[in-house]
Formats: C-alpha cells, sequence, structure tokens
C-alpha cells in the first residue's frame, strides 16, 4: 500500500507544466536508444528538466511501450527500475539460476553431455553475476550485491539439493560464501573502474553529458514551436433549449450564420480559429489586446446579429473566457495544429465562470491590455486559483436563455 500511495503521489505531482516537456523529451530519448531508458538516460532527463529522477521512471513506467517484443518490454521494465535495487535483483536472479545448474549437473554427473550443459550454464550465471557487480555505481553497491550474490547461491543451492536429493554445501560455508561473493564484488568493481577504457565501456559522466547534449538539442527542436498565444473562448447560453422545437430550417441558418459572424470577427482582428465543438468556438490571437477587442466586438455586434439575422424566437447570448499563456505547436507557428494546452483548458474553465453577455479576461491576459483589469471592470471572479475581471455591455441583453 505504501508503494501505491508513493506511486499515486508522485504521479499527481507529475501533472505540474514541465512535466510534459519531460515525457515529451524521454519519448524520444528512448526511441532513440531502441526503445528503453537506461540510469544514465533517466539521469540526463532528470538534469534536464530540473526533475527527480524518481519521477522520470515513473513517467518512464507510465509510457506505452510501442513496437517491442515481449522480451523487450521485459528488459524496458528491468532497466526502469532504480539501479541500486536492479543490481540486488540481478545478483539474486544470477545466484539463483547458477546454483540450479549447479545441483543439476551434480545429479545428471553420470550423464556426461548433462553435466557438462549444466556445468556451462552455472558458469555463465557467475560470468553474468561477476558483470552485473562490475557495473555498480560505487564499490560500496558491489561488495553489497557480491554478499547477496554468495548468500543466495548457497541458499539456493540448499535448497535445491534437497529437492533433487543431492549432497549440499556443508551449512559452515555460508559464511565464507558471504564474505567472499562481498570480496568479489569489490574487485571486479575495482578492476572495470580502472580498465574501463581499454574494456571499451564508455565511462558514466562522460555518457551522461553526451546525453545531455543530445537533450538540449531536443529541447532547442522542442522549443522551436514555442510562442505566446491569448486564446479566446466563446459558448452560447442555453442552446441545447433554443434548438429544442424550433424548425430546424431556422436552426440551420441561424447557426451556421453564427459561426460566420465568429469567423470573420476573428478574421477581423488577426485571430485564428482553433477549433469549434458544438456551438463553442476557440480562437487563438497573437496579442491579448486583439482578442479582447475582437470580444467586445462580438459582445456588441451580437445584438445586431439577433436583429437581423437571428431566425429563432430567442435572442443567442454569449459567454466569453480569455486566458494568455505560452504553447509549443507541433507545427511551428500553426496554433490549428495544437490538440492540447494548458492555456486553451484555462480559457475555457474562465469562460464556464463569465455571466452571460460578458467577457471574463483572466489576470495574465488583462496584464497585457492597455489600462490592465482597471480598463475591464470592477467585478472579480477566481478560477482555479486564477485571478480574472468581468467586462459587461452597457446595453441591456433582454432575455437571456436559460443554462
Amino acid at each position: 500500500m505504501g508503494e501505491l500511495g508513493r506511486d499515486l503521489e508522485l504521479a499527481d505531482r507529475l501533472s505540474d507544466d514541465n512535466v510534459s516537456q519531460m515525457l515529451q523529451l524521454a519519448e524520444r530519448l528512448r526511441a532513440a536508444n531502441g526503445g528503453e531508458l537506461d540510469d544514465a538516460a533517466i539521469l540526463a532527463v532528470a538534469e534536464a528538466t530540473s526533475t527527480p529522477a524518481e519521477y522520470v521512471r515513473l513517467a518512464a513506467r507510465m509510457m506505452p511501450e510501442r513496437n517491442q517484443t515481449s522480451l523487450g518490454q521485459v528488459r524496458s521494465a528491468f532497466m526502469e527500475i532504480e539501479p541500486d535495487t536492479r543490481r540486488h535483483v540481478a545478483s539474486a536472479l544470477c545466484g539463483t539460476i547458477a546454483a540450479l545448474a549447479m545441483v543439476a549437473s551434480v545429479k545428471n554427473g553420470s550423464v556426461s553431455a548433462a553435466r557438462d550443459f549444466f556445468s556451462t550454464i552455472m558458469l555463465i550465471m557467475i560470468g553474468v553475476g561477476c558483470w552485473n557487480l562490475s557495473l555498480s555505481r560505487e564499490s560500496r553497491l558491489a561488495i553489497m550485491s557480491g554478499a547477496l550474490f554468495g548468500g543466495i547461491f548457497f541458499f539456493a543451492e540448499s535448497l535445491f539439493a534437497f529437492v533433487f536429493r543431492t549432497d549440499s554445501i556443508p551449512s559452515p560455508l555460508l559464511i565464507l560464501f558471504i564474505l567472499g561473493g562481498a570480496a568479489l564484488g569489490a574487485i571486479m568493481h575495482g578492476f572495470v573502474s580502472k580498465f574501463r577504457k581499454k574494456l571499451g565501456m564508455n565511462d558514466p559522466v562522460r555518457e551522461r553529458q553526451d546525453l545531455l547534449r543530445q537533450l538540449v538539442s531536443l529541447q532547442d527542436k522542442l522549443k522551436s514551436g514555442e510562442q505566446h498565444v491569448t486564446i479566446v473562448s466563446v459558448d452560447l447560453v442555453g442552446s441545447t433549449q433554443m434548438k429544442a422545437g424550433a424548425d430546424p430550417l431556422s436552426v440551420e441558418f441561424t447557426f451556421t450564420e453564427y459561426h460566420q459572424f465568429i469567423e470573420l470577427t476573428a478574421k477581423r482582428f488577426q485571430g485564428r480559429i482553433h477549433s469549434t465543438a458544438g456551438d463553442g468556438v476557440t480562437i487563438a490571437f497573437d496579442h491579448a489586446h486583439q482578442a479582447f477587442a475582437a470580444s467586445k466586438y462580438l459582445q456588441t455586434a451580437i445584438f445586431e446579429f439577433n436583429k437581423f439575422r437571428n431566425k429563432l424566437e430567442t435572442p443567442l447570448v454569449m459567454r466569453i473566457g480569455i486566458h494568455s499563456g505560452s504553447v509549443v505547436t507541433p507545427k511551428v507557428g500553426d496554433i490549428t495544429s495544437l490538440n492540447f494546452a494548458h492555456v486553451i483548458d484555462m480559457a475555457a474553465h474562465i469562460q464556464k465562470v463569465c455571466p452571460p453577455g460578458g467577457i471574463s479576461v483572466s489576470d495574465a491576459a488583462a496584464v497585457q491590455i492597455p489600462g490592465g483589469a482597471a480598463a475591464i471592470g470592477a467585478e472579480k471572479a477566481m478560477v482555479m486559483e486564477t485571478g480574472a475581471t468581468i467586462w459587461m455591455p452597457r446595453t441591456s441583453l433582454g432575455p437571456v436563455p436559460t443554462e
């Protein structure tokens, strides 16, 4: 339960704004490394994004696997385990398999081929265990993993010998196996550390620096589409009730004209339609003053729209929310290529608290408008710890549709 709670806590904290960049970097680096993130890559991502390595590991476990075999998925999952734990797990696994192979070799001593086969397996697993010890980050970890390797080998050999009814290693030798494994870990770690270059192994510090350079390059590419935008979220109040029982042709005509009205207004003030969902429209502007001017025009010109182009009995009434922030577009300069962004979500939330016929402007957008929040209005609102100022037209709305 503690492990689950810890993961949930980390997942909750992974919702911060810098996490999306971390995930993109991790995903690209994993793709470049054949579908996995090793220790150096995880630490590089953590350093490049100022994110704890534990968060990166959790995010890596949450990322979907792409085009990997079952063996590849197991290997990726193993590589994403915390390094110290992974060394201990590998030592225990190698010790267990080596012990099983040793007992099987003794059991089949009368059959030369079988004895040689299992003896070879035992030697291979001992070799893999030694290699695992040599990869430890520091001598202390190598000694602990070596002691674990020797102890597990002894206990596993005793257990398998009992199961298969063969002679086992005398019990007093347990301490010798543990100390021998610890010494082996220290020797292997020292040997590899001294002859790392001659063995063709990369220096961990240099490898991490190389990965950091790759990540910086990836960050530059990701940020090439970064731009500051102001999002306008427009929605009709009670549109569902307006359509109920109305003439279908009148509904089609009115709402077609309404969307054209929104689109033409966006173009007039240098905005771009980002998306439409039902009767809601999202518009992107380069500057907040353009967004505010366009929104005021919409809320004042809607009276003329209702008089001449609305064929329904109920007037169209809009709510508008405005919010500013930075986004990273997949296609540089093309805001329509952006599917998800915090600034878009916040504009929608701010729009929902706006009174019918009004405009709700977040503090982030208001500071960019000449005169600031004081030039917008006196009424305030709070949305998800974000302040907003309400603008209302001086002209009466008349009858307002129900929500």
